[in-house]
């Protein structure tokens, strides 16, 4: 194993652990050309959310969906930042323009129905919830948090979507 491939499995390590300035100070001695692989592209991403950096990782999140347009990790990291950032519409839109691997994660409907939740369609919103919990019944838990499905709170408990 080379330092660089070390780095990176160190970087994915601190990443999964939530230590966000660690992963980055183990990418940061890489090569110049390493830093436009999409496995530290997204790394990067990782820790730039973790720290709440939106408009920036949102760059990257970009810059994965042009490179891996196929894959559905950057549409739905950059639909996130979207919505962080203020701008829930444009996540629906960029996760609805994704590719049809998105439709295979329970994720794409959870975070679907997350964003129609705080732009007012509330139906919509629990059709995607309840189509999310179907694939992956951890995400009922999850929503019982979400400050982004408050105005659903009565309608989850109730009806377990």
């Amino acid at each position: 194993m080379t330092e660089a491939e070390r780095r990176i499995i160190a970087a994915q390590g601190y990443v999964e652990l939530g230590l966000f300035d660690e992963a980055r100070v183990e990418l940061s001695p890489l090569p110049a050309e390493m830093h436009s692989r999409v496995d530290v592209i997204e790394i990067t991403l990782l820790c730039l959310m973790g720290g709440h950096r939106w408009a920036e990782a949102l760059t990257l999140a970009t810059r994965l969906c042009s490179q891996e347009p196929m894959e559905p990790g950057g549409f739905i990291h950059a639909a996130f930042c979207l919505h962080e950032l203020g701008r829930t519409a444009e996540a629906v839109d960029v996760l609805s323009r994704g590719p049809a691997t998105l439709r295979a994660k329970p994720v794409y409907y959870y975070n679907m129905g997350c964003y129609n939740a705080c732009l007012g369609h509330l139906d919509k919103s629990l059709s995607y919830l309840k189509r999310a919990f179907e694939m992956d019944g951890e995400l009922r838990q999850h929503a019982r948090r979400d400050r982004d499905l408050d105005c659903l709170r009565a309608q989850l408990e109730s009806h377990h979507a």
